[in-house]
């Protein structure tokens, strides 16, 4: 006991004490602050994760948007491209059917063209075999026919005639 005794009796003991409750009021104090003061960084902490949440979720939500705009995007030009293929095939049957029409055309214009020069070239050719025939003709009346002998033959050649010529 006279431990005890000792040890309540010395200074150094009650400061120890005092030190201790005064060290015990400050931590019980300070803690609800400290708890406080961690309760709200806590709190703060868990807004931020929330908003990040959010922000990602509304990222995902703005890339399968985007996505399917591309996906739309793709899909539109292809079928762009698709229809300007069949519009360029189809310009290109039309103009093998136009260039097949005006060479058709060309080929009638030119068999017909050739024909009529031909019939020309006939007409001509008769016209000459006439001339020549007229005038073997007169030559041959003129040297070997005596005129009476050419009034019949006129008058021959005339009753020959159609009769719309009369």
């Amino acid at each position: 006991m006279e431990i005890v005794r000792e040890l309540f009796g010395d200074a150094e003991f009650w400061v120890l004490i005092a030190f201790v409750i005064s060290m015990a009021v400050v931590v019980w104090k300070a803690r609800s602050a400290m708890l406080g003061m961690l309760d709200r960084r806590a709190e703060k902490i868990k807004a931020e994760l929330d908003e990040a949440q959010r922000l990602a979720e509304e990222a995902q939500k703005a890339l399968a948007q985007h996505q399917l705009r591309q996906r739309d995007a793709l899909k539109e030009a292809e079928a762009i491209v698709a229809q300007a293929r069949a519009e360029a095939e189809r310009a290109a049957q039309e103009g093998r059917t136009e260039l097949a029409a005006a060479l058709e055309r060309r080929r009638r214009l030119a068999a017909e063209k050739l024909v009529l020069e031909e019939q020309k070239a006939l007409n001509e050719v008769r016209a000459a075999a006439v001339d020549v025939a007229i005038a073997a003709v007169r030559r041959v009346l003129a040297e070997d026919l005596d005129a009476k002998r050419r009034a019949t033959l006129v008058d021959q050649a005339i009753a020959a005639l159609p009769e719309p010529l009369h």
